[in-house]
C-alpha cells in the first residue's frame, strides 16, 4: 500500500520559513518523479514545484521561484518544501504527490498517488 505522508505546516507569520516533508512508503521511491501542490479554499489545486528521480532538476511555478527549494532524499524517501519568506497568499493546504516517470510535471491528473495534506496558514 502507498503512501505519502506530509508534516511541518502550521500556522506562521509573513516572512517566516517552514520546512514541509513527505515521506513515502509502499513504493520504489526513487523511479518516481515527486511534485508539491497546494489547494486554496474555493480554488483549484495548483502546482508548486516538482524534482525528478534523482534530484537533479526541478522546476517552479513563477510565484515561489527564489522562495521555495523543492529537494529530495532517496535514502530516506522523503521529499521536502523549504519555504522561505511566506507570504499570505501561500496559505494552503500542501499536498505532494508521486508520479511514476521522470518529468517536472505541473498537472495533477498525471500524479499516480497523494498524500493527504498539511495546512499551512501565514498570517499577515
Amino acid at each position: 500500500q502507498v503512501q505519502l505522508v506530509e508534516s511541518g505546516g502550521g500556522l506562521v507569520q509573513a516572512g517566516d520559513s517552514l520546512r514541509l516533508s513527505c515521506a513515502a512508503s509502499g513504493l520504489s521511491f526513487r523511479y518516481y518523479a515527486m511534485g508539491w501542490f497546494r489547494q486554496a479554499p474555493g480554488k483549484e489545486r495548483e502546482f508548486v514545484a516538482a524534482i525528478t528521480r534523482s534530484g537533479g532538476d526541478t522546476a517552479y511555478t513563477d510565484s515561489v521561484k527564489g522562495r521555495f527549494t523543492i529537494s529530495r532524499d532517496n535514502a530516506k524517501n522523503t521529499v521536502y518544501l523549504q519555504m522561505n519568506n511566506l507570504k499570505p497568499e501561500d496559505t494552503a493546504v500542501y499536498y505532494c504527490a508521486a508520479r511514476f516517470d521522470n518529468v517536472l510535471g505541473s498537472r495533477p491528473l498525471n500524479y499516480n498517488y497523494w498524500g493527504q495534506g498539511t495546512q499551512v496558514t501565514v498570517s499577515s
